[in-house]
C-alpha cells in the first residue's frame, strides 16, 4: 500500500514582526497537519520593520523545537505557494469579527478561484488584541521594546532592542523623545 501524501499546512503572513499570537497559532496548527509551513510574504502595502530575511531567521531559531514546521519565504500568490507545495489548506488565525469578515472573503475566493481550502483558528484570548501593525507603530515613534515583553517573543525584543540603541533599522528615524531604556 503507498504511503499517503502528507497532510500540508501554509500559514502565510508578513510576520513584521513576528508576535506570541503567531506562536499560538503556529504552535496549534501544527497539530492539525502532518507539516505546516511559516509562509513569510511581502506585502507591497506594509510598511517593513524587519527585513524578510531577518524575520527568516527569527521563526526559525522559534519554531526549531517543532518538529513539524519549517519556514520559508515566498512571493506572488499564496494559492500559487499551496499549489506548488502540494498542501491541503492555509492556515489563518482570527483575533476578532473583523478577521473574519476579513479572512471570510479571500477563503471563498481562494476556493472557487483555485480550489483552496482554508482552516481558521482562534487566537488564545491573551493575543486577542496583538497586531503587528500596531507594534509597528509602537515602534516607529520610539517605544521600548522591553515594554511589549507580553506580545512579542523574547528574540524580537533583542533584536528591536539592538537596532534602538543603534538608532538604526526601524529606529532609524524614530523621535528621540521616546528612546529612554
Amino acid at each position: 500500500m503507498p504511503n499517503p501524501q502528507p497532510k500540508i499546512g501554509i500559514f502565510p503572513g508578513t510576520f513584521d514582526p513576528v508576535t506570541l499570537g503567531h506562536l499560538d497559532v503556529i504552535n496549534r496548527g501544527r497539530q492539525l497537519f502532518d507539516h505546516l509551513i511559516v509562509a513569510i510574504g511581502t506585502n507591497p502595502d506594509k510598511s517593513q520593520l524587519f527585513p524578510v530575511d531577518e524575520r527568516l531567521a527569527m521563526i526559525e531559531t522559534l519554531v526549531r523545537p517543532f518538529g513539524n514546521v519549517s519556514v520559508e519565504a515566498y512571493n506572488g500568490l499564496t494559492v500559487h505557494l499551496v499549489q506548488q507545495k502540494k498542501a491541503v489548506a492555509i492556515l489563518r488565525g482570527l483575533r476578532n469579527m473583523t478577521d473574519l469578515e476579513y479572512e471570510f472573503q479571500i477563503a471563498l475566493t481562494n476556493r472557487k478561484v483555485a480550489g483552496v481550502e482554508t482552516v481558521f483558528i482562534m487566537t488564545s484570548e491573551e493575543f486577542g488584541f496583538t497586531s503587528s501593525s500596531l507594534i509597528k507603530q509602537i515602534v516607529s515613534f520610539g517605544g521600548d521594546p522591553k515594554q511589549l515583553a507580553a506580545l512579542l517573543p523574547p528574540v524580537v525584543i533583542e533584536r528591536l532592542t539592538y537596532y534602538r540603541d543603534r538608532k538604526a533599522g526601524p529606529f532609524a528615524h524614530a523621535p528621540n523623545d521616546g528612546l529612554k531604556s
